[in-house]
């Protein structure tokens, strides 16, 4: 069949408050027009983040209740390690309370004044770890990830040629080589294996340790699968242990590809930074067999790590995000192409060229989708990336705005109810205005800070 849907059934649902415009317009005003500042109760349909929003299976829901709450050498520790093992063979899983709890610990040991870390894209939580550290977090995605209409399967490619050379420029200040699978910030573009393994070889020939942000790892396997020539015969499984398999360690979220609500990992190879790792988890997360986790969260996990490579599952999720894209493309909302795996990224500083880049299109369009329809996304761009570690500001690669949707939550009527939402914000486009910001953090300032719009 053409159609293809949703494979699974729904067993229990969580109403929707419905709100109307003037609600919205007076609580995004008073929220100091940061969504991230709303209420949950007050979004009709939230897609900030996929970022452990999703909805949990029968069989996780039924291996919460196998979790076993020891504080030490829980059986419910030996599940979710070998869970993680069985995809990525990894000596060492540290789990952590989430993905950045994982980056704290890793930049701990690697971060520091004068260092140097490449990556394709580093993410915000990642960066915030490197720069409170002291170092420096490059990114070298290849120049068709900078491009939102370029076509370019693998837009989250590593530019080897720029890593070569970042290495020999900085040498020993490079302490590691990083690696984002899918590329979050690029608009949830995959990497391609070649590329993983062109990178791990280059990390190798310069003596760093090489790292992956698996948090979409099996999102990107999909799309090797269907994307690089020799793969498609393969099964996801195997495109997954051999993504990981030249990397010397990893961080992930488990509340992206694992289907957790909350949770995460780092996985090394290294027995002597396995026991440093470890000592700091002590310290600020929990004993090394729970790592801030309850049993029972270790359980869903490692039932979500065999459901999330289902390609059924798999074949659905990445359709939602075409089909929205395909739909945008005709009311001619300019968006990131190809479709990515988590999210649908519209390019806001293409589409609202009014709007500066310093004046923050993509934090005007956010606002305004959310004022019209009661949809909250996120900003992915000025406003997360445009601050320098020296505290002047300049325009980012790109400003778009975020959809992510979260797993098995929400339905087709939902994204025709987006799509509707883009058309009547395509009426009034030209009548937005840019923001300035009134108040931010030193880091991360777009989780917190405040704006006012420019009249």
């Amino acid at each position: 069949m053409k159609t293809i849907i949703e494979p699974f059934r729904i067993k229990s649902v969580e109403p929707i408050r419905m709100t109307t415009r003037p609600e919205r317009e007076a609580l995004i005003r008073d929220c100091h027009y940061n969504l991230f500042a709303l209420d949950a109760d007050d979004v009709l349909i939230d897609l900030l983040t996929d970022s452990g929003t999703g909805a949990m299976s029968s069989e996780q829901w039924a291996a919460i209740m196998r979790g076993d709450e020891s504080y030490a050498g829980s059986p419910s520790f030996h599940r979710f390690r070998d869970a993680v093992t069985a995809l990525m063979p990894f000596r060492h899983i540290i789990p952590t309370h989430q993905g950045r709890a994982a980056e704290a610990i890793l930049f701990s040991m690697f971060g520091g004044k004068g260092r140097v870390i490449p990556s394709n894209t580093h993410f915000d939580t990642t960066r915030g770890n490197i720069e409170a550290s002291g170092a420096q977090a490059v990114d070298l995605v290849i120049d068709e990830g900078k491009d939102p209409a370029s076509e370019h399967p693998f837009k989250g490619n590593m530019n080897i040629d720029k890593l070569e050379a970042c290495l020999n420029e900085h040498g020993d200040a490079v302490p590691c080589v990083m690696l984002t699978i899918t590329n979050n910030a690029g608009g949830g573009q995959p990497v391609s294996l070649e590329n993983i393994q062109a990178v791990a070889r280059t990390a190798r020939a310069h003596g760093k340790p090489f790292f992956i942000d698996g948090c979409r790892f099996a999102e990107n396997a999909w799309f090797i699968k269907c994307r690089e020539p020799g793969q498609q015969d393969r099964s996801i499984p195997d495109i997954v242990r051999d993504c990981f398999a030249p990397a010397d360690g990893m961080t992930m979220s488990a509340k992206k590809d694992a289907f957790g609500n909350i949770g995460g990992w780092l996985a090394l190879n290294d027995d002597t930074l396995a026991d440093t790792a470890r000592a700091h988890l002590i310290r600020t997360e929990g004993f090394p067999t729970y790592g801030g986790l309850a049993g029972r969260d270790l359980d869903a996990l490692a039932q979500g790590l065999s459901e999330i490579v289902d390609e059924d599952y798999l074949r659905y999720r990445i359709r939602t995000n075409e089909y929205i894209i395909e739909r945008l493309d005709a009311l001619g909302v300019p968006v990131v192409k190809p479709a990515g795996g988590h999210a649908v990224f519209v390019d806001a500083r293409s589409w609202l060229s009014h709007i500066p880049p310093t004046e923050y299109p993509g934090q005007a369009l956010a606002v305004a989708l959310y004022e019209i329809a009661g949809v909250r996304s996120c900003e992915i761009g000025t406003v997360m990336f445009g601050r320098q570690p020296d505290g002047s500001e300049q325009p980012a690669a790109m400003d778009l705005v975020r959809l992510a949707f979260p797993r098995r939550t929400y339905t087709q009527s939902h994204a025709d109810y987006i799509i509707e939402a883009f058309g009547e914000l395509a009426e009034m486009r030209d009548s937005l205005t840019g923001y300035r910001i009134a108040w931010e953090p030193k880091l991360m300032r777009h989780f917190t800070c405040r704006f006012e719009p420019l009249s």
